[in-house]
């Protein structure tokens, strides 16, 4: 099936990853499966004790064109992306609203900021001017480190990018200013635990 961006781009997923220009720019689809499945679980985990009701967003498709070699065989063979999307969570903890994006990145020492998309911080922007709770949680994968920041920093970072500034967030800033989410069996990325701590 071939799936396209709102701009037109046909979408490469996993097994067409590839590689465009010096051999340092590899594109990579589904960079933070590993990460999204643990927090996927995580969230399952918050639902059925009851702590929290977070949901990954789906991504909103529109379906273009499907075969129909019988009835009860409808294949879907092309599609597109109706619209960016936002990030991929939202939800609401003890009164709160939360939104927020998730990433990992195999940099020791920090995430570039391509990583996120204008629209996606921008959002984020909003979603704190109107008091909920905006955040990105990011795997340094080489350590096995997941960290939790409040979207201001990413935001800060982003418009310093704009002004010739670093296009990268360092992790030295996820250490000052952020906080270390633990890792257990459950919920395997209790993000939860740092949510109270830094916005309660």
């Amino acid at each position: 099936m071939s799936v396209f961006y709102p701009n037109g781009q046909p979408y490469k997923g996993k097994s067409q990853a590839v590689q465009s220009g010096p051999a340092s720019e590899i594109v990579y689809g589904h960079r933070g499966m590993s990460l999204e499945e643990d927090l996927n679980v995580t969230n399952r985990y918050y639902i059925e004790t009851d702590q929290a009701v977070i949901y990954k967003k789906p991504t909103p498709i529109q379906i273009v064109h499907v075969d129909y070699p019988k009835r009860s065989a409808a294949k879907i063979t092309e599609a597109y992306f109706r619209r960016a999307s936002t990030t991929d969570y939202n939800g609401i903890y003890r009164g709160r609203y939360i939104d927020f994006e998730a990433k990992e990145t195999t940099h020791e020492n920090y995430i570039p900021l391509k990583n996120f998309h204008r629209h996606q911080v921008e959002h984020m922007k909003r979603i704190k001017r109107h008091g909920g709770i905006g955040f990105i949680i990011v795997k340094f994968t080489k350590r096995s480190e997941i960290f939790l920041l409040d979207a201001d920093y990413l935001a800060a970072a982003w418009d310093e990018s704009l002004n010739g500034g670093r296009k990268s967030i360092p992790k030295r800033i996820f250490q000052d200013h952020g906080s270390l989410i633990p890792q257990k069996y459950l919920p395997r990325v209790d993000y939860l635990q740092n949510v109270c701590e830094v916005y309660f």
